[in-house]
Formats: C-alpha cells, sequence, structure tokens
C-alpha cells in the first residue's frame, strides 16, 4: 500500500464533496457508503460513487480511491462491491472485520467482482472496531495479501468507544494499549499503520497534538473527516528537511566508517552502529516515497 498520511472521509452520495477532498489534498479519499448514507439513498449512492471514481480518474491518477461498504451482516455489501469495483478504484475499507474468516469472505466477493468488472489489485483498510477484532488484529493483518492497512481506534463516539466503554481523553491515554496492539499487528504483518481520527472540528492545536503522539508511537498516517484537517495531517506524517539532513547524513557517515572498516563510530554526538543505519535506511526508504507523491 501507498504511505497515505491523509486518508479522508466523504459521504458517497455527495459527488461535490469527493472534489473538495482531493483540493484539501487528501493523499487518499474513502468514498462512504455506511454510516453517512441515509438507508433510503444507499442503493442510488452505489450509482454516484462509481460515477465519482471515473470522474476523479479522467485527471488524477494519483489519489488512493477507496469505498466504505456496509457490513457483512447487513447483506448490503455484495451489492455495493458489484456497483463500485470498477476501474479507477483502489481498494475497500472494510467495515466490522472480526476475525481472518471475515476478510475471506471479503476476498471471495472481491475475485468474483475484480474478474467480471475488470479490476485487479484491490487492497483492503481495516477499521479495529470492537474488542473481538482488538484481541484477533494480528489474525486480521495476516489473513490475506490484500490487507494493506489497520486503523488503530482512538475515537471518542465510534463503536470501540462504546464496546469497550472508555472516557475519551485528548491524551488518548485510554487507547494507548488499543492503538499498541493494532500497531504491532501491523509490524509484524508489515502492511501500513494508521491511527485513528480526531473528532473536534476545530481545534485544530489538539489535531496537532494527537497526531504527533501518533507519529511518536509509531503511527504513519491517519484519518480524517474534514477538509480543513488534510494540511496539518499531511505536515505532521511528512518528513521534515531536518530528519531528512540527519538521517541521509548518518547513513553516509555508516557507509564511510564501514568501507573503512569500521562498525561503530560518533555522529553528531551519538554513538550509532548497524542499527541505527538500518532504521535510518528504513526511514529514508518511507520518506522518499512520501516525497515522490508530493512531485507526482
Amino acid at each position: 500500500m501507498q504511505p497515505y498520511r491523509s486518508i479522508l472521509f466523504v459521504p458517497g452520495h455527495r459527488p461535490k464533496w469527493v472534489d473538495k477532498a482531493i483540493a484539501a489534498g487528501a493523499d487518499c479519499v474513502v468514498l462512504d457508503l455506511e454510516d453517512s448514507v441515509p438507508a433510503a439513498e444507499k442503493a442510488a449512492a452505489r450509482a454516484t460513487v462509481a460515477e465519482s471514481i471515473a470522474r476523479v480518474r479522467e485527471t488524477n491518477r494519483e489519489v488512493g480511491l477507496f469505498v466504505r461498504v456496509n457490513p457483512l451482516a447487513t447483506r448490503l455489501t455484495g451489492a455495493d462491491l458489484e456497483a463500485v469495483v470498477v476501474p479507477g478504484l483502489t481498494g475497500i475499507f472494510a467495515p466490522k472485520i472480526e476475525q481472518a474468516t471475515d476478510v475471506l469472505r471479503y476476498d471471495a466477493l472481491l475475485d468474483h467482482f475484480e474478474l467480471r468488472n475488470g479490476v485487479d489489485g484491490l487492497e483492503y483498510i481495516v477499521p479495529v472496531e470492537t474488542v473481538r477484532a482488538i484481541h484477533n488484529c494480528l489474525e486480521v493483518a495476516t489473513a490475506s495479501p490484500r490487507v494493506g492497512a489497520m486503523i488503530g481506534p482512538s475515537a471518542e463516539h465510534a463503536d470501540i468507544a462504546r464496546e469497550v466503554g472508555y472516557e475519551w481523553t485528548p491524551e488518548g491515554q485510554e487507547t494507548l494499549y488499543l492503538r499498541s496492539r493494532v500497531l504491532l499487528a501491523c509490524r509484524e504483518a508489515g502492511i501500513h499503520a494508521l491511527t485513528g481520527l480526531w473528532e473536534d472540528l476545530e481545534n485544530l492545536d489538539g489535531l496537532r497534538e494527537f497526531a504527533v503522539r501518533g507519529r511518536q508511537l509509531g503511527f504513519r498516517g491517519m484519518i480524517a473527516i474534514h477538509p480543513s484537517h488534510v494540511a496539518t495531517v499531511n505536515d505532521v506524517f511528512s518528513p521534515s528537511e531536518q530528519d531528512l539532513e540527519f538521517y541521509r547524513g548518518l547513513a553516509e557517515a555508516y557507509e564511510k566508517a564501514e568501507a573503512e572498516g569500521v562498525g561503530a563510530l560518533r555522529y553528531r554526538g551519538l554513538h550509532i552502529d548497524k542499527a541505527h543505519y538500518d532504521k535510518a535506511i528504513q526511514w529514508l526508504d518511507r520518506a522518499e516515497a512520501i516525497l515522490r507523491r508530493g512531485e507526482r
């Protein structure tokens, strides 16, 4: 999966909002067919979403385009996928997954509709929304090659808050364990780790602080629910010039020392060895991928 920094939700039945999301600079847009679409409008929204994907791809090949379908238990998932698995779609935001067999059920549906509709390579973004999903997050993360990202839950009022019963705080201590479980599962599975959303639309300072804490923990992108949040999220999860200089210098210093037969050295007052070098190379690979996306 691409190293998306910002994943912005848009109601699927509001096509003009898709344009606003892209104009805001979101790396990835999720067109929603679930919670933000009234039941009476879901059928029509499917066609609207398919049209939005085709329209966006006429001028933009880079932005990620995912669709959040209705959960398997609603028995609407198949009809959703039948309509929205179209050329130009990047993947599916797959809600209410709790175990590996849920992923495989999505796989069976996608295998069918990809073949029928001439689409391939679709990926999943998987939110962790229930207690059972927390317990099974590693099983889910490794259930299918399609699973490209998982989300560490943090919302104040969403499903996970109701299920766990925590009292939300801006500092996020009440979800630290939950998010850490998901983060470690993502690392073991080798997939993109995303932190959950910040719900206070007007508190951009709080958003920045929350996003920074998520990055410090190890997350590499974040869910957003309003275009005004995108710039802040992108900034927090982008490599800074200072960090680029530091890690490039570290890699160069180690490579020079290694060529001279030295395995440990001093760099800007720090003791460094191959473990530091390996981290620097991994960090630089991700940073370069982000920078390349920004240049397109």
